[in-house]
């Protein structure tokens, strides 16, 4: 894990931002990067001075005040944007856990179990009472199916129009001369109009059977079915046997709830029991028990402790100094950190007036030295089990403990909190930064054309007065020559 620290110098070993100050690396303007300066491979050869290393120490040294400043302050810059955004990110995973700790959802988590496994199973809603409930269940909700005689598979049944109607709805099938049982099974299945009646042809040992079924359970949902007036007498026949009663009629589920006679269409009796059904398979009787279930509270409080640690991980880091080697977080001695840390700790400390748990060492929480926070597996479940509504009010009542964090969180982890407007703010000042490392970059490049100017000038000179003084020494030598040779003569 690399550590979020800075020891005043221009680097940091925050991995997240790097040591480099963004836009501001030094741009020391060497004599090579000047154009149409090739001239100054010569320079020098009149005045006999190194003019190259001139210029660029005259250069740096006027470049190297400005440079620093701009260089150090965006290093500085740099890694409190980054100690600042790892906190925004530890903030984020907190408030996250938080709001599954506030969520009504965690503890409105319902198991419904029936004693006998046979008569069914029961599922629930976030609305479920807990509690246990005698169920009685003397008769199961059917569907009505009718069958007709059996006739040869190609016979044609009549001519004329069935009328099947469920309830307050019908259709009409019309039935040619040569319609058999099987297209009438069709043209019942794909009718668009269909009121809630299937069909099927069965082929037996006496010929083909037209069966007719409701496809809901229910006397609300059994059929009636009938000819026309100008129906054949063979389509007349059909009708009156498909309405005819027969072993197989519609009818409710019948049971009793606590002895509460409840009468139902269908197998998946709901709405007896606020935030319970009861998906019934046989009759009997059983026992219903609807329980509060604590795993999803056991989720939540852990999720909350490891998203905490990671927080103060976090925090440990960004406030931390080493003695030894003299380094220190990055946000060591920060007012908004300290501001976080203290009004975190208070909330975590809190005694929730009221409550029968009081405070989270009760519920099995506790904080460690290094500021972390440790769950006693034990002591919590003692208290899910003995008491979730206790816990749930530690946590999210008014005054609760996870209702005060999440204040503390949101008031700085918003995107127009103190966080991200130090932040912006900051990435603001490294904007202006890169702007300034341009501008002194193009000053230096024009402080150098100026020098390398001023040099050629004063190398052009000097040439000129060396070729002066080469000439006089030569003619004055030529005349102390021809005065020696006259004396001698």
């Amino acid at each position: 894990m690399s550590s979020i620290s800075s020891v005043g110098s221009s680097t940091s070993t925050l991995s997240t931002t790097g040591s480099t100050a963004t836009g501001a690396s030094s741009s020391s303007t060497g004599l090579s990067s000047i154009s149409g300066t090739g001239l100054l491979s010569s320079l020098g050869l009149g005045s006999g001075l190194d003019v190259n290393s001139i210029i660029s120490a005259m250069v740096n040294a006027q470049e190297a005040g400005p440079q620093a400043q701009i260089t150090n302050q965006t290093n500085e810059d740099n890694n409190q944007i980054a100690g600042l955004t790892a906190l925004q990110t530890a903030l984020s995973g907190l408030q996250s856990a938080l709001s599954e700790l506030t969520s009504s959802t965690t503890y409105s988590t319902f198991t419904g179990t029936l004693s006998n496994t046979s008569l069914g199973t029961a599922s629930t809603l976030p609305d479920a009472v807990a509690g246990s409930y005698n169920i009685d269940v003397t008769q199961l909700a059917t569907a009505q199916k009718r069958i007709s005689a059996a006739q040869s598979g190609t016979a044609a049944v009549g001519s004329g129009t069935l009328s099947i109607g469920v309830g307050s709805n019908s259709m009409n099938i019309s039935v040619s001369s040569t319609d058999t049982l099987s297209s009438i099974a069709t043209s019942i299945n794909n009718a668009s109009n269909n009121p809630g009646v299937s069909a099927t042809v069965v082929s037996g040992v006496n010929g083909n059977q037209l069966v007719l079924t409701s496809t809901k359970t229910g006397t609300a949902n059994g059929f009636t079915i009938s000819a026309s007036s100008g129906s054949s007498s063979g389509l007349s026949t059909l009708a009156t046997a498909l309405n005819t009663p027969g072993s197989n009629e519609a009818a409710n589920a019948e049971l009793t709830v606590d002895g509460i006679a409840i009468n139902s269409a269908s197998n998946n009796v709901s709405g007896a029991l606020t935030g319970v059904t009861l998906n019934l398979t046989s009759t009997g009787t059983s026992q219903l028990t609807v329980a509060q279930s604590t795993t999803p509270i056991a989720t939540a409080v852990n999720d909350f402790v490891t998203a905490y640690n990671q927080y103060a991980t976090t925090v440990n880091q960004l406030d931390s100094y080493d003695a030894t080697t003299g380094q220190a977080g990055v946000l060591l001695g920060d007012a908004t950190l300290s501001s976080i840390q203290t009004q975190l700790s208070n909330a975590l400390g809190t005694s929730v007036a009221g409550n029968s748990i009081g405070n989270l060492a009760s519920l099995g929480i506790t904080r460690n030295a290094d500021g972390t926070m440790a769950v006693n597996t034990t002591t919590l479940n003692t208290a899910l089990t003995s008491n979730p509504s206790a816990v749930q009010s530690l946590f999210t009542g008014t005054k609760g403990i996870a209702t005060q964090l999440s204040t503390v969180v949101t008031n700085f982890n918003t995107s127009n909190g103190v966080l991200q407007t130090r932040i912006t703010s900051l990435n603001t000042d490294v904007t202006n930064l890169k702007t300034q490392q341009t501008a002194l970059n193009a000053r230096m490049a024009v402080y150098q054309q100026q020098l390398v100017k001023q040099y050629t000038n004063l190398d052009t000179l000097m040439t000129s007065l060396n070729n002066t003084s080469s000439y006089l020494t030569q003619s004055l030598a030529a005349i102390n020559g021809t005065n020696s040779s006259s004396s001698k003569a």
